[in-house]
């Protein structure tokens, strides 16, 4: 019976040892990243990682069109909001979201959900609490790595998503 539980605890550590091996690894290929913004009473955090277009077609190829995106890589994105607001004129309560969007070639659409702790493969949109078109449009130079900025505006911030030769903007104003 002993002899068992040795083996149980080696395959433990080995199963253990190999999880955070290749979370470093994801990780160094996509790092982990936080764009926050304080401005004017309004709090908006994301947690996200960062990938990197290394010579490929980001849009219409790795990131198909009118397919759901994690927005970012490994982990759901996640977004926290300090307070209620409005986001492309749709109201959202304060709270902890998953954060997804549908990239198109006329514009995108902005995904709030309720579920999080997720990979970022395991969307479900039954947990949907906010869908939002937003504008995407030509970005210059090209961004070869995924990054996520906030540009401070009256009551409120643009949320820029950008990669390669896009940038999506998400609309957030205090309510």
């Amino acid at each position: 019976m002993k002899r068992v539980f040795i083996i149980l605890g080696i395959i433990a550590a080995v199963l253990l040892l190999a999880f955070f091996v290749l979370r470093s690894l994801t990780k160094s290929n996509s790092p982990e990243a936080i764009a926050q913004i304080e401005h004017d009473g309004l709090h908006v955090k994301v947690d996200y990682c960062q990938p990197y277009k290394k010579g490929r077609k980001i849009f219409g190829e790795l990131v198909p069109y009118g397919k759901v995106w994690r927005t970012g890589a490994n982990e759901a994105t996640l977004i926290e909001l300090g307070q209620n607001v409005t986001v492309a004129g749709q109201p959202l309560a304060k709270g902890l979201y998953s954060f997804w969007t549908i990239p198109s070639q006329q514009g995108w659409t902005a995904i709030f959900n309720g579920e999080t702790g997720q990979w970022g493969t395991n969307y479900d949109q039954t947990k949907d609490v906010l869908r939002v078109p937003i504008v995407s449009r030509k970005h210059s130079p090209v961004a070869e790595q995924f990054t996520i900025n906030f540009i401070p505006r009256s009551n409120g911030t643009n949320m820029t998503l950008v990669w390669d030769q896009t940038e999506a903007v998400v609309p957030i104003l205090k309510r």
